[in-house]
């Protein structure tokens, strides 16, 4: 593979480490920048940077993927650290990550804004000293129950159903980010 030309791209989807978060809301954005990383045929390897990354190229442009493996509140500084290494603007950072205001499986892609009370994005914002970065919001929805904690809602493991119907958005997810560097 050549090394694209043009800017460097970044993809970092967020989420919690270990198994015991795998299968929950909060880590939809992790899911989904693994996901890509299958579809471009690359695998994502432990760094330095307390993140797995991957390095490729897709249709001439360079892209980095990454799953910062902090936990979810202080994604910021693993982000920060591999924007730096790999040479990457904040303006071709692209955050993934699950967005509780969003209906299920519902996607939105934007740039800059506020954080919306996430606590992953608010920790990037402080990282990186800027809102200019693109998101892609994977709706995670909010628990029918109004007594249910929001909080504890995201960190569930969810049933096999849910997490199939949020595949889907996964998958639409990770060709987002695609759409976003070409």
């Amino acid at each position: 593979m050549g090394l694209g030309s043009g800017p460097i791209w970044m993809a970092a989807g967020l989420g919690n480490p270990g198994d015991r978060y795998s299968k929950t809301r909060h880590n939809a954005g992790a899911r989904a920048v693994g996901r890509l990383a299958g579809d471009l045929g690359v695998k994502l390897r432990p760094a330095r940077s307390k993140a797995l990354v991957a390095d490729t190229v897709t249709d001439g442009v360079r892209l980095v993927l990454a799953c910062p493996q902090s936990f979810m509140n202080e994604s910021g500084r693993p982000v920060a650290a591999l924007l730096r290494f790999f040479k990457v603007e904040p303006e071709n950072l692209i955050i993934v990550h699950d967005e509780i205001d969003l209906v299920t499986a519902k996607l939105k892609v934007k740039f800059g804004g506020g954080s919306a009370g996430h606590h992953g994005v608010e920790s990037v914002v402080k990282a990186l000293g800027t809102k200019d970065f693109h998101r892609v919001r994977i709706g995670v929805g909010r628990p029918l129950n109004p007594r249910v904690d929001p909080a504890d809602y995201v960190l569930e493991a969810m049933s096999k159903k849910s997490l199939e119907e949020l595949a889907e958005a996964e998958e639409r997810a990770a060709q987002a980010v695609l759409s976003i560097i070409h």
